[in-house]
Order: structure tokens, then sequence, then C-alpha cells
């Protein structure tokens, strides 16, 4: 199956790149430290406070001062081992500890080593009385103070902190200012080598099938990002763009992908309604950035969807005096590809749904001249897709995939991608080990007709169903050339209380006079049921009605078979567009008149019919009420048709 679509390397980027490395992150605006220099002063009066409280914790391991008394009385005591003097000054140390005296200011509660100082008025005898106590008097200091370093280092210690928590932030910061400034104490990082990414599996022309021809133009743009030396050599030009037209889901985005990665070049990927802001000028900025950023890794491809969304014709009145942001995205466009060069190796794949809306200025050659349509897949190609989507699912060996592909004709790759899946699902709510061919094709059912929903109907209208639904099935079997029926069903699904499944047995791509009306006919046979068995219409008919005026809209005013409107084409491919902007008065009264005309003798032909075979359109409605649903072979033996076949 497909890779998946990459990411986007930032928000603010509206195109994705595959096969190219990450763009640095961009220069992010000069930001401030949060609070100014005020906010620096109450950090520098938090780090003091902070820095004098772990200090506290260093003094309390300073020896106490006590007084002269107290110090006489442990003498007498016998208690002193060993004194230093300096001066009046003394250090010594007790042999048994004592509790801290009420007179000192220190926290303790019980000291050895302690200092005093002796008054400059005591007559004592100090000497004799150590003496016969025996405490010894040592010439080294009994209370070891810190060294010079030690008090220059805690002394630094609250400016220490404060620097390097400053360094902190300022990193942080520089980390959000992006990697070109490095940060306000960081480093500029030296530019990466533009490489591609290595070991990535990408997407090439073997997760592509359906659409061979296609693939066959779109070798010659993968042929010359890989030999580009001979077509300089031969003074050939590659196109500077070539343009995806296609129905959804035909493959258009994967096709792109595919070039790229056949040819092994960086593929940048953006739809074009992402390029649009308010703000007039982004989507210009936008367009150049990535220009740039594809020419830096040449050869590469900048792939475009929906460029009709930036590329529809100027002029329209869209915009506000030809000023608009759009405009100004498709003139960037413009810009950039007359920019190119053959030596730039850049190519620009762009896709669209409607190419007849898209501004001459943009296809015309030199810039997108080379325009390729992209079409849903025959038959070999839909059973080569099914092959590719269910690679990773394992199937039954009664699964023909052949089959499937028979049954789904105009299905497109995104349409045959979610009919496996649908089919995946449902062995997986069966806690099936295997997709078998029940899933495929109840899976293909609920594509095409709907999901069933658990509706309870009156027996009257169930009736009314099951005659409504014979009624196509029938006018499908009698008519010659029409799509045989595959399924009939009374079972609600969707929108609809039934369902009459016809699929043509090949392909179809062109449609004779004879073939419309047949379907026209098979569309109206439910109406044309309910008027023969019960004389009345219901609401029922309103999906029929909607196909049956589009069919005959396209065979009087688009495709010239009616002799009054005769061989033009008097309205707009887009059904959806009023009349009067695109034919005269006095024909779209005609084109009204021939339409009742056709409809109406396809009508009464249908009830015709449908009289003719009455016992066959009983036995049909009857068999529904019992079974509810009814399969291609039942359906043809119980109506008591032969099939049509065309050898």
């Amino acid at each position: 199956m497909a890779n998946p679509v990459p990411p986007r390397d930032r928000t603010d980027q509206p195109w994705r790149s595959e096969g190219a490395p990450p763009p640095p992150p961009p220069p992010g605006p000069k930001r401030k430290m949060p609070g100014g220099w005020g906010g620096l002063i109450l950090t520098a009066l938090i780090v003091y406070l902070i820095a004098n409280l772990v200090l506290s914790f260093f003094n309390e391991g300073d020896e106490p001062t006590v007084s002269y008394t107290e110090f006489s009385k442990q003498v007498e005591a016998d208690n002193v081992t060993k004194i230093y003097s300096k001066g009046d000054a003394i250090q010594g140390e007790l042999k048994k500890e004592k509790p801290t005296p009420k007179d000192s200011d220190s926290k303790r509660k019980n000291y050895t080593k302690f200092t005093t100082q002796r008054p400059a008025f005591a007559d004592d005898d100090l000497w004799a009385n150590l003496e016969k106590h025996d405490v010894t008097v040592t010439a080294e200091p009994v209370v070891q103070e810190r060294s010079f370093l030690s008090n220059l280092l805690i002394s630094l210690a609250p400016m220490l902190l404060l620097v390097v928590l400053w360094v902190v932030i300022a990193r942080r910061m520089g980390q959000g200012m992006g990697g070109g400034a490095g940060g306000m104490l960081g480093r500029k990082q030296p530019p990466k080598p533009v490489e591609l990414e290595p070991g990535k599996k990408r997407t090439t022309f073997e997760d592509v099938a359906g659409i061979d021809e296609v693939e066959g133009e779109l070798n010659d743009v993968v042929d010359f990002l890989k030999n580009p030396d001979d077509y300089r050599t031969m003074g050939a030009k590659m196109p500077r763009g070539v343009l995806l037209a296609g129905s959804p889901g035909t493959g258009k985005t994967l096709l792109a992908r595919a070039v790229a990665g056949e040819a092994g070049v960086p593929f940048f990927s953006a739809s074009a309604s992402e390029f649009i802001e308010m703000i007039v000028g982004v989507g210009a900025s936008r367009v150049r950035e990535l220009f740039a950023e594809a020419r830096k890794v040449a050869p590469s491809i900048i792939f475009i969807d929906e460029i009709d969304t930036i590329g529809r014709a100027r002029g329209g009145g869209g915009g506000m005096g030809g000023h608009d942001e759009r405009e100004q995205t498709l003139n960037q466009i413009l810009t950039e590809m007359d920019g190119f060069t053959g030596s730039e190796g850049v190519i620009l794949i762009a896709a669209t749904n409607r190419a007849d809306v898209l501004d001459p200025a943009l296809t015309r050659p030199g810039r997108f001249d080379r325009i390729v349509n992209v079409s849903p897949p025959d038959r070999g190609g839909r059973e080569a897709i099914l092959k590719i989507h269910t690679r990773d699912i394992p199937l039954a060996p009664d699964v023909d995939l052949g089959q499937v592909a028979r049954t789904t004709p105009g299905m497109t790759g995104a349409d045959l991608a979610n009919l496996t899946n649908e089919a995946a699902l449902l062995a997986v709510k069966r806690k099936q080990k295997q997709v078998g061919q029940s899933d495929l094709s109840e899976a293909l059912e609920k594509v095409q007709l709907g999901a069933e929903r658990p509706l309870v109907m009156p027996d009257e209208e169930r009736r009314r169903t099951a005659f409504h639904e014979s009624g196509h099935a029938l006018l499908g079997m009698l008519q010659p050339g029409a799509d045989p029926v595959r399924k009939i069903t009374i079972v609600p699904r969707g929108r609809a209380l039934g369902v009459t499944l016809s699929t043509p047995d090949s392909d179809k791509y062109a449609y004779t006079e004879e073939y419309l009306r047949g379907r026209i006919i098979g569309a109206l046979g439910g109406m044309a049921a309910e008027h023969v068995v019960y004389g009345v219409i219901t609401t029922g008919a309103e999906n029929d009605l909607e196909q049956v005026t589009n069919i005959v809209r396209g065979m009087v005013a688009r495709w010239g078979m009616s002799e009054k409107v005769g061989r033009l084409s008097a309205l707009p491919n887009d059904s959806q567009q009023a009349y009067g902007l695109a034919a005269a008065p006095g024909t779209l009264d005609t084109i009204d008149g021939e339409m009742r005309r056709i409809v109406d003798e396809c009508y009464e032909e249908a009830c015709q019919k449908l009289g003719d075979n009455r016992d066959k359109l009983d036995a049909l409605a009857e068999a529904l009420m019992e079974n509810e649903t009814l399969e291609e072979a039942d359906a043809y033996r119980i109506a008591g048709v032969a099939r049509f076949t065309k050898d």
C-alpha cells in the first residue's frame, strides 16, 4: 500500500517534504529576558537569600564562646584536656561534653570545643592552675579555621549561583530564538550538508497501477531527473510544469510522489489552499520560500494539489481590483515558473479536478506545458490496484480479485482502497483470520448501496417497496442493451428503502441514445410499477427522478440527441449552473419541452412493458417479500427472463 503522507516540518509551513533533510527552524523574533531589569534584580535578591540560608548551615559548625568564669570552672573540674592561647584569646577542648551555658550566644545544646577571652585584670595564676590539672597547652589552634580559599568561595557562592542561573535562562531563550543565532550565549551551528534521507522507503511506480498510459508520460520526467546531461547535450528542455487533471481519487498525488521516488529526488507537496491567508502577501511569500527550498536540494519536485484553488482565471470579479490574496499568490507562482532554467532541475507538478477553469497564463507553453489526463482505471487496472491494496491483507483461497474488478466499473483507486479496507474490517468483526470473497461482496454492497438500516416497515409499505424495486429490475431485464441486474433488495440501505443494483459487464466510454433511453426507462420503473399496481405515486421515486433529469438534460442540451435543439451544446457541463447564464430563453424553453417529451415517452413505455409482463412483476415482488434479497441468478430465474449476453 502507498506510504502515508509525510508530516509538516513546521506548523507555519504549508508544504510537506519527503526525501530531503528537515530545514533548520526559522529565526524567531528577538526576545527579552522575562521581566527586564526588574526581573534581574528580583532574581538576584532571591538567590542572595537562598545562599545566606545555605551558609547558615555551615555556620552551625562554629564553636561556642563561653565566659571566662565557665572556663575556670571546667579547669577546676578537671574537664579540660588541652588549650591554645594567642594573646588573651583562648581556645580549648573538654574531656566530656557539657551543655552550652545560658550566657552563651550559641544555639548548640552540647559542646566540647570552645573559645573564651581572658580579662586583662585577671590575677589567677592561670599557668600553675593548668599544670595542676594536667591541661596541655598546644602550639596549634584547637579550633581549625577555614582557609582563605574556602572563605573566598563561600563569600562568592551567591554570585556564582546567580551567574549559573542566568546562563541557564539565557540558553533556554537562545533555543527559542532558533538555531541560527544559537541563543545569547550559544554558538552558531555550522550549516549541515544537504543529503537525502538514507534507508527510507519511497513511493515508486510499483505502488501505482491501473494508469499505465499516464505512467508512460511521466517516465520522461523521471528520465530527465536521472539523466539531465543527456537532454542538455541534445538541446532539449524538459517541461517546466506537468498538470495532472482527472476526477477525485484517480491517484494524482500518488503519481507525483511516485515520480519523485522513482527518480530519487526530494519531493515537496502542498495543497493550494494552504497558501491563502487573510493577510495579503503571505501566500506569495510562502510560494517564494517553497521554491527556494526546492532549489536548495535540486533536482527536486514540487507538487501542488488542487491548483484550481488559486489558479482560477483572473478577472472573474472574485477579488478587489485584481489585487486580492489569491491573485497575488497565483502571480508569484507564475513568476517562479518563469524563473526556472534547465540547470535548476526543479519540476512543478500540479493536480486539479477542474482544468477547464485554470487561468490561461498558467497552462500556456513554458509553464504547465504538459497536461496529463488521469482517468479511472479499466477492468485490468482495477484488478492490479486491488492486488496492491491487498498486499498486506491475508486473503482466503476463494478470493477472486478479477471477479471483484468486473463488478466495480467506474471505481477509482481511492474507491478500491476503501473497498478492501471495509472488507478487512468486516473480517475482523467476524473474528476471521483471512478476508474471504463474501467479505469483499458485502463490503462492495456497503460502498455502493449504503449501510443497512434497522428499519421496521408496515407490511403494506414493505409490499409497495417490493413492487417498486421489482419494477426497476424487470425493466432492466427486458430492455435490450441495459446493464444486467446484479442484486435486488428491500432491506433499507442508506436513505433508500430498497435498492436495485445494475452494473455493466465491461467498461463503457460512449453511450448510444438507445442505451440512455433504456436507463431512463429502468429508472422510471419503480414509479411505473406503483402506478400500474396501486394507481398512486409516492415520494420513493425522488432519487430516480433526479437521475432521470440528469440523463435527459445531457441528451438534449449537451449530446445533440434532440432534433429540435440540434447538434449543439446549449448548457454547460456543470449542471448546478443556472440556465439563464448559458442559453437564450427560447433555447431553454425548447430544451425544457424536449426533456419532457423524452421522459413522457419513456414513462409510457415503462408502464406498457410492466402491464404486459404483470405476472413476472408479481413473481419478483412475492419473492422479495419472502427473501428480502435476490441475487442475479435467482432474480432472472424467478422472472423467467433470459439474460442478454454480449460475446
